[in-house]
């Protein structure tokens, strides 16, 4: 697919019929990361092979001199040779390149990769990782537009103190701990499902991880990790989509492998605010129901995710009357709300709330997914809008939903590429 000249075409749709949730993105990146901790072969099932980020991670793994099977739902890593220190690597970049200095640095000592996502030093985008691997006695540094470290007499166990909750740190310390020298403690992690799906992988490798709720996670390093075989955990993420896709067009679906522990939280949320649900075996049914404002606040796990704010706006365009998003994750996190607005949706930002006035028809438009889950939103926004949606930059969709084309034209949706 040629992700210059991507674009949907979206017209309205009554979603029903059976739909079965992938892998998660979040969690199938960063178990690719951490194969590299590892020269046994390592199997991943229920693994979202379609991902345009995961095609991506493969890639990079294969630069480095991995090899890579991808069957369907499953993926065989093998090492034939010793990884590389190196990630040569043009095309573009993904934040899980963090991950892969981290997973190397532990294993081989030193590594170079791009800058994760193309971002420059004075972002500051990865100074917390910065900070764990100083912390445990590497020297880090920017180079030609590479991040780079070396810890010369291997890492060693240290304790972490994250000043937020970040996932991305939390699931590195983890990867850097796993064979480290000693013990590593990361204090105030992120712990959501991700996370302890990760940390789940790592122990079935022969690592030594104990989570202690959100208090701190202990990694007690060993000096070999081992093949495995897992499975990915299901996205939460796109369960959640599927579940106001099939609200909002008075649809009928049965999400297959639905993931009730992982969003309890947003479950309630969406059941106080119209959705009409039913818990069946593994999965959940969904038929309709009448949208109602919402107010949400986003936070770290359980809470609701910031990943989902985006499709809560669209669930609160539907509605008639005013809904309140506040996104205490990532504040500001709402440059999507300026596309929909040119398909009619009405809102203010006041400070860090996001409000949508909604009962207003949306009426199809030309829009750009400027970024993931800005673009499933105008999708979704798509199948109730009048007329014709065109959105470009759609592969940004694809980044992170598995089959999402195949799966809603499947369901009944209207959807095709420009």
């Amino acid at each position: 697919m040629n992700q210059e000249s991507c674009e949907y075409i979206v017209r309205p749709s009554r979603l029903q019929g059976k739909v079965k949730v992938s892998g998660a993105k979040n969690s199938a990146l960063r178990l690719l990361a951490a194969s590299l901790l590892t020269d046994e072969k390592i199997e991943l099932t229920n693994y979202p092979s379609k991902l345009l980020d995961a095609q991506i991670h493969v890639g990079m793994l294969e630069a480095l001199g991995k090899k890579c099977i991808v069957e369907d739902e499953k993926i065989t890593i093998y090492e034939e040779k010793d990884p590389l220190k190196i990630l040569n690597w043009n095309k573009r970049s993904i934040r899980n390149t963090l991950l892969i200095l981290g997973a190397l640095v532990s294993r081989i000592g030193e590594a170079k990769v791009p800058l994760p996502g193309g971002c420059n030093l004075g972002e500051r985008k990865f100074d917390l990782h910065e900070m764990l691997l100083r912390n445990m006695g590497a020297k880090v540094w920017i180079e030609d537009n590479m991040l780079c470290a070396k810890a010369e007499n291997g890492l060693k166990g240290a304790d972490i103190f994250l000043p937020i909750r970040s996932t991305g740190a939390t699931e590195n310390a983890m990867i850097c701990g796993s064979l480290a020298e000693g013990v590593t403690r990361v204090w105030n992690p992120h712990i959501q499902p991700e996370i302890l799906d990760l940390a789940h992988f790592l122990n079935e490798m022969g690592a030594k991880i104990e989570v202690f709720g959100q208090e701190h996670i202990k990694i007690t390093g060993v000096k070999k990790l081992l093949g495995a075989r897992h499975s990915v955990i299901a996205d939460n993420i796109e369960a959640v989509t599927w579940l106001i896709a099939s609200v909002i067009t008075g649809g009928d679906i049965e999400i297959i492998g639905f993931p009730f522990k992982d969003i309890e939280v947003t479950l309630i949320h969406l059941r106080q605010s119209g959705a009409k649900y039913y818990i069946g075996d593994n999965s959940l049914i969904v038929r309709g129901g009448t949208p109602y404002p919402v107010e949400i606040s986003t936070g770290p796990y359980p809470e609701i995710k910031s990943d989902v704010q985006p499709l809560f706006a669209v669930y609160g365009a539907c509605a008639k009357g005013s809904s309140k998003i506040v996104d205490l994750r990532f504040p500001g996190r709402y440059g999507y709300a300026s596309e929909l607005a040119k398909m009619g949706l009405k809102y203010n930002i006041n400070g860090n709330i996001l409000e949508i006035i909604g009962g207003n028809q949306l009426n199809g438009a030309q829009v750009r997914a400027l970024d993931l889950r800005a673009g499933i939103a105008l999708a979704l926004a798509g199948l109730v809008a009048n007329g014709e949606t065109r959105i470009s930059d759609a592969w940004q969709i694809e980044r992170g939903y598995d089959n999402f084309m195949e799966k809603l034209i499947s369901l009944g949706g209207n959807v095709r590429y420009g």
